[in-house]
């Protein structure tokens, strides 16, 4: 059985901040930085639990896959990317605890 994943892209309050990460759980994770689950992450230490940009894919290699393409551009292509996705930086959690 494949399992499949979702990339995504997490902020502040503030938007100074942004984090790509990698999953099998959007859900699950998204809940985990809201919660601190890790205390001293990144994203724990920035006070990042806005999700800002989400893609799921129907296999954890192509999320990774597009997790390393989005990683390795500029702050402005990422900044586009979730422009052309989230123009208001919406917080997209609400959507994703519908599915």
């Amino acid at each position: 059985m494949v399992k499949g994943g979702s990339v995504y892209i997490i902020t502040n309050s503030s938007h100074t901040t942004i984090y790509t990460g990698v999953t099998s759980e959007l859900l699950y994770r998204i809940q985990d930085h809201r919660n601190k689950k890790y205390p001293k992450s990144f994203s724990a230490k920035y006070n990042l639990n806005k999700l800002v940009f989400y893609e799921s894919f129907h296999s954890i290699e192509e999320a990774i896959a597009r997790e390393k393409q989005i990683k390795s551009g500029s702050r402005g292509k990422k900044l586009k990317l979730i422009n052309n996705f989230n123009p208001d930086w919406k917080d997209l959690y609400n959507e994703i605890v519908k599915w």
